[in-house]
């Protein structure tokens, strides 16, 4: 089982934290540091504000040396296809070929109306997601020398040199709820399928979909990665645990679906469930608080070596 720490630092951090966090990470042996995509705070002020996804990323690809580094996942609607291609690429070749890449259609539309981002219909924004997918796939995998054009809806490009190019094809994540675009795109796409915070039966369910998406698109399902992602909170008895979780305004309801909420051999039973009923073989351990190096230790020394 691969683990990957997954943070939230539009909740309030800075990029001092945030390394600390990504270093502890690698020290303590996960697979990858994972980050947000995002502007504005959910529920707490936020403060000192957010930090920008692929500038920190960036600056990480030369501060770490082992881990993966990515995004779950870039926002659509905040970058233009192209220049997110060159920014993602770059990072790459900045971490010796450590970057993946999510990237899904955005949602937060209070965070739009923060920073005068564009906030379309649901239906443009995934509209526009498979154009970004489809071109920065695209630019990555034109051969060199050689160049890349695109005409769709929203986005044209006009015999682009494609380049920089990454270190190596960067993996891509795919991920959500969607019952019918999202599996598709999936399909088309990604490496990686993953269902953040849902319950077992629906993410089996989401997984399924997506297999079925695979085999239309004349794909082997097991060539996709699935992964899930959920908030890890340790403690030794289920009000201990509800507790931690108020204090991220986790809902009591959603604590006790979540396989990572629980007592150190809890989370283990859990994982091992979600493993033998949906065939996960990677998941993203979400810390609220990038402060909290305590729990990223703790789930190494208590939890992973359980999993291996």
């Amino acid at each position: 089982m691969d683990l990957r720490i997954f943070t939230e630092p539009q909740q309030g951090a800075t990029y001092a934290e945030i390394l600390r966090a990504a270093q502890a990470t690698e020290a303590a042996g996960y697979d990858g540091f994972f980050r947000s995509d995002h502007y504005l705070a959910m529920g707490i002020p936020g403060e000192p504000g957010p930090t920008d996804a692929w500038t920190t990323l960036s600056a990480l690809a030369v501060q770490t040396e082992r881990v993966k580094l990515g995004t779950l996942v870039t926002s659509a609607t905040f970058r233009l296809p192209g220049p997110l291609a060159i920014a993602v690429a770059q990072a790459d070749q900045m971490s010796g070929g450590r970057i993946e890449f999510g990237l899904g259609a955005g949602w937060f539309e209070v965070e739009h109306k923060g920073y005068g981002i564009p906030f379309p219909p649901i239906g443009e924004r995934f509209e526009r997601l498979a154009e970004q997918l489809e071109i920065t796939t695209g630019l990555w995998a034109t051969p060199a020398g050689e160049t890349y054009s695109f005409s769709g809806k929203h986005y044209t490009l006009t015999d682009s040199p494609a380049l920089p190019k990454p270190a190596r094809p960067i993996p891509v994540i795919v991920g959500g709820m969607g019952r019918k675009q999202t599996p598709a795109l999936a399909a088309r796409f990604a490496t990686e399928f993953n269902v953040p915070f849902a319950p077992l039966d629906k993410a089996a369910a989401q997984f399924e979909r997506v297999a079925k998406a695979c085999t239309d698109a004349g794909r082997d399902p097991a060539d996709m990665v699935l992964s899930v992602a959920h908030t890890v909170l340790i403690g030794n008895t289920d009000a201990e645990v509800i507790a931690r979780g108020a204090t991220y305004n986790l809902p009591e309801e959603y604590v006790r679906i979540n396989p990572l909420a629980g007592s150190t051999a809890q989370i283990v039973d859990a994982i091992g469930q979600w493993r033998e009923k949906t065939g996960v073989s990677r998941v993203y351990v979400q810390i609220q608080d990038v402060k909290d190096i305590e729990q990223i230790d703790l789930f190494a020394a208590e939890v992973a070596p359980q999993l291996a």
